[in-house]
């Protein structure tokens, strides 16, 4: 009597203690993440438990068999609970001395897996009984064996059938043949032990005892399961699954980065999203031996450059093509260069100085002084730039200082429209970073990243258009609904065309005759070098009609290179990667705006309307409003200094759209 009063006791303070199973109701189990490429291969997983749900109607009935077969093949006959199993396993237990054996049924597993603990002990066993009585009168039974084929762990991070034939397969579990339906089947009881990623002969083993079992129920003949035990195991190379088992670990990290800052974390990681990517595997391959390429270069002439980044973003539609953010992805070297890395970008910065200039109605012919300058800030304090190479040029128009990277022109013009005006135009164009209003910013004294760098140049090559850079071309919800779609996306007129082309048309003499001629691809691109203070940083920043690529390199420590330009390897890689992104496109030029532009013969010493005098005349192309005006009158013995005119700056950004000078 006292042994049944401490029964009834137990099973009483169980029964008030149990949890609520009207949650099986509203029951959304986390679902796996995928990442795929442009081309449909998937690059990565993310996941809190590795899930993807299929309802029972679309499994296999082979595979629903194999699973009764083995863990439950009295299932539609009882309640819940299996009494022959109950006693087995008490029996078993007290001869043990122990709870060793569960006797469980499909429901009691099921009932365990969600709502209990795995102890071992007799009050966790007569909850699970309780637990999966109420949860028969509750729900039907193909409702709790597709929740059950759902959720159990079945080894290599897998839970669920669908999770585990894409990790030991390869395919959907829709696809899978008996012999392999068996294989899953025989693995709930020890994934640990009957894995085929661990032992593939205690696998085979279980197998067979599956197939013996489903032969002996009559689900197979005889044969069929004769055929199966004689055919070897087949599985997928073991992958890990989670952070480490990107594909592209670069480009995916970048990836997952802006699928949490857009979505959170919990829909990531349990939402079953399918993700579809901008990545180019071809491209992002080859951008990744481009870069080693150029860094092992460097290093076998001593150069002292161990780190660099190159990214590529497809112009008409800002898809990022490839993220390149270091020399290798390790396991102790995960920093992503391309995104995380803010660096100086030295003279590559004065793209967005040039820009703001031309935009603000100064020519590319539009003459200034090359020699030593002194500014005073409205603090009081004084600056005076260097060029690179110490020496000054004396006159000189804006497109040569551009093509030769000139520093104090750059500052020069700068001051002259307003440092406002350049950092206005930077941010519009792609910059995140803050920008302080120092004339130094003129040659890069800012951080950027060089994702940033790239989405800016793109506004460059689509004329004034800018599309934001991203990595998502198309996600789908585990409903199936499409919840983002970039492929038809319209981007927003920051720049004037003119603008846009002239500036291209400024930067493609850089490649062709200035500091980046190592950068030449064979067919129209445009660029500019960049190299920051004791050689720290070395950029190239380039596009061509198709593509905007950045490569910048230096040491994550800050440590100087030895003398490293940006006209150097960084242009050299480049070049190879570029050729590469270009060598199945066909050559096309920028396009020129006609009816934005007019033509006029100029002499090209003075930069105005050619005149008799001139001993050469050359013709140009100028936004409307900003041709020269004035014919040439000067003596060519001794060229003079065309002033700029405050009163022809305009520092003004127009509309809530984003546009700047129009």
């Amino acid at each position: 009597m006292a042994i049944l009063g401490i029964g009834g006791g137990l099973i009483y303070t169980c029964y008030q203690n149990m949890p609520d199973i009207s949650s099986l109701e509203k029951f959304e189990p986390g679902e796996t993440t995928s990442i795929y490429a442009n081309n449909g291969e998937l690059i990565a997983e993310l996941y809190e438990e590795n899930r993807t749900w299929v309802p029972l109607k679309k499994m296999p009935e082979y595979l629903v068999q194999a699973f009764l077969a083995i863990e439950d093949d009295k299932f539609y006959s009882h309640h819940g609970i299996s009494i022959k199993g109950i006693i087995r396993a008490l029996w078993s237990n007290v001869r043990e001395k122990e709870i060793a054996q569960g006797g469980s049924t499909i429901t009691q597993q099921l009932a365990r897996n969600l709502f209990l603990n795995q102890e071992q002990n007799y009050r966790r066993k007569i909850s699970e009984i309780l637990l999966s009585i109420q949860i028969e009168r509750k729900f039907s039974k193909d409702e709790i064996l597709e929740l059950y084929l759902n959720q159990i762990f079945l080894g290599a991070g897998s839970f669920g059938v669908e999770a585990a034939s894409r990790t030991y397969f390869g395919k959907s579990v829709t696809s899978i043949d008996p012999g392999e339906a068996s294989l899953l089947a025989g693995l709930p009881q020890a994934p640990s032990v009957y894995s085929p990623f661990v032992d593939i002969k205690a696998a085979k083993k279980r197998q067979t005892l599956v197939l013996k079992r489903m032969e002996e129920l009559g689900m197979i003949t005889e044969k069929e399961a004769k055929d199966y035990i004689e055919k070897p195991l087949k599985v997928s190379d073991r992958r890990e699954f989670g952070f480490k088992g990107f594909r592209m670990p670069y480009f995916s990290t970048y990836c997952l980065h802006e699928l949490v800052e857009k979505y959170g974390s919990d829909a990531v990681y349990r939402g079953g999203l399918r993700v579809y990517s901008t990545l180019d595997i071809p491209l992002q391959e080859y951008g990744q031996r481009a870069l080693r390429k150029g860094l092992d270069l460097g290093k076998s002439e001593y150069a002292y450059c161990d780190e660099g980044a190159l990214v590529c973003i497809e112009n008409k539609t800002g898809f990022i093509r490839v993220i390149v953010g270091g020399y290798d992805y390790t396991e102790k070297n995960q920093f992503n260069r391309a995104w995380q890395a803010k660096r100086q970008p030295g003279s590559s910065f004065k793209i967005f100085v040039y820009t703001a200039a031309i935009n603000s109605g100064l020519s590319p012919d539009t003459v200034f002084s090359d020699s030593p300058m002194t500014f005073t800030s409205p603090e009081g304090e004084s600056y005076s730039p260097q060029n690179s190479d110490g020496k000054f040029m004396g006159s000189m128009k804006m497109r040569d200082a551009l093509r030769l990277s000139r520093n104090v022109i750059a500052v020069h013009i700068m001051e002259k429209i307003g440092i406002e005006t350049v950092i206005r135009h930077a941010h519009a164009m792609g910059i995140k970073e803050e920008l302080k209003p120092y004339l130094s910013l003129a040659l890069g004294s800012a951080e950027v990243t060089v994702v940033e760098m790239a989405s800016a140049l793109s506004v460059l090559s689509n004329m004034g258009i800018k599309f934001e850079p991203t990595t998502i071309k198309k996600i789908i919800d585990a409903n199936g609904n499409v919840i983002e779609d970039n492929t038809k996306r319209k981007g927003l007129k920051i720049l004037p065309a003119p603008t846009a082309y002239t500036v291209t048309d400024m930067l493609k003499a850089v490649i062709d005759s200035g500091t980046g001629t190592n950068a030449f691809i064979g067919r129209p691109a445009a660029g500019k070098t960049g190299t920051t203070s004791d050689y720290r940083d070395a950029w190239f920043v380039g596009y061509t009609p198709d593509y905007s690529a950045v490569v910048w390199i230096g040491n994550d420590d800050f440590s100087p290179m030895e003398r490293v330009y940006g006209g150097d390897y960084p242009a050299m890689i480049w070049s190879d990667f570029m050729k590469k992104a270009e060598e199945k496109l066909p050559v096309t030029d920028f396009k020129l705006p006609e009816s934005d532009y007019v033509e006029v013969d100029i002499c090209p010493e003075s930069g105005l309307i050619a005149g008799a005098k001139c001993p050469s005349v050359v013709k140009r192309s100028f936004q409307k409003g900003t041709e020269p005006k004035h014919i040439c009158n000067i003596s060519h013995e001794v060229r003079q200094e065309h002033t700029v005119s405050p009163t022809a700056v305009d520092n003004k950004i127009g509309g809530d759209d984003g546009k700047l000078g129009e």
